[in-house]
């Protein structure tokens, strides 16, 4: 796993950010790597969704881990995926369970500070523990991405400098603690984006939000990594709900328009000519 941990961890540059566009499963990850993807990266959300189970650690933890395995196995890329609160809240559970996730081939995951299935956000001293135990458990060369969810647990139009300065105070704690990479789920603001990047020694991770900046902009703010979350999973089940109607719906459809008939060919005109008078000598 080394040699791939270390490839992963030199493509987060600030303004040249990896893109991830996120899987769920084998079939997902080996089409963004034909797409030319340097890594593979998967959201929470879709893999649940396509596990058929909900969001927030639902999907039981062997599930988790039989996914990350297969996909480890499919692709020569390196993978990381989303591993939500680390599927524990004491940070003993919590190492034990990140041990057993390095095991299964990928490089690195997200481990965010938001209480799941329950309210707010951990303290910062208690995430850092728990991210120190993360580090304990799934060894040096592992990417651990210490995500925030301030931004999340706030409608967007409400962010502003002073919760830029608390995700600042935590990505220091984080960092301190062993984690790799900084994730601002959520953030949209390419001005605040860029106050965090500024603040901040861990490469930054951000979302590309529809109506938000795009990935040039998020680049010139100094982002180190852009990710999907679970848009790509939303887009493939649009397009197979809309495929699939248009074939239900297939007696609906206009007939196509019978073929009008072609002219018939218009008569060959032979031009007529004067026979040459006689040569006379």
């Amino acid at each position: 796993m080394s040699d791939k941990a270390g490839i992963f961890a030199r493509l987060h540059q600030p303004g040249d950010p990896v893109i991830l566009y996120n899987a769920w499963d084998t079939g997902s990850a080996r089409a963004v790597v034909r797409a030319g993807a340097k890594a593979v990266a998967t959201g929470s959300w879709s893999v649940a969704a396509a596990w058929g189970y909900e969001d927030g650690e639902q999907l039981p933890l062997d599930l988790v881990l039989t996914n990350a395995t297969r996909m480890a196995d499919a692709v020569s890329q390196p993978v990381t995926i989303d591993f939500e609160g680390g599927y524990a809240v004491k940070p003993d559970e919590v190492a034990a369970n990140m041990a057993r996730l390095a095991l299964t081939g990928v490089v690195g995951c997200n481990f965010e500070d938001q209480v799941v299935g329950g309210e707010g956000l951990h303290d910062i001293e208690i995430q850092a523990k728990r991210i120190a135990a993360a580090r304990r458990g799934a060894g040096a060369a592992f990417f651990i991405n210490a995500r925030t969810d301030i931004f999340l647990h706030a409608a967007q139009d409400s962010h502003d400098a002073a919760m830029v300065d608390a995700a600042i105070e935590r990505a220091h704690a984080y960092a301190a603690a062993g984690a790799n990479g900084f994730f601002a789920a959520g953030l949209a603001d390419v001005a605040l984006i860029r106050k965090l990047c500024e603040a901040v020694t861990l490469p930054v991770n951000v979302i590309p939000l529809p109506g938000g900046p795009d990935a040039r902009a998020l680049a010139a703010a100094g982002v180190a990594r852009i990710s999907y979350g679970p848009r790509p999973y939303r887009t493939m089940i649009r397009s197979v709900e809309e495929a699939a109607q248009a074939a239900f719906n297939w007696d609906a459809q206009a007939e196509p328009a019978a073929p009008r008939p072609s002219p018939p060919p218009r008569p060959r005109r032979v031009a007529r000519t004067r026979p040459r008078p006689a040569l006379t000598a």
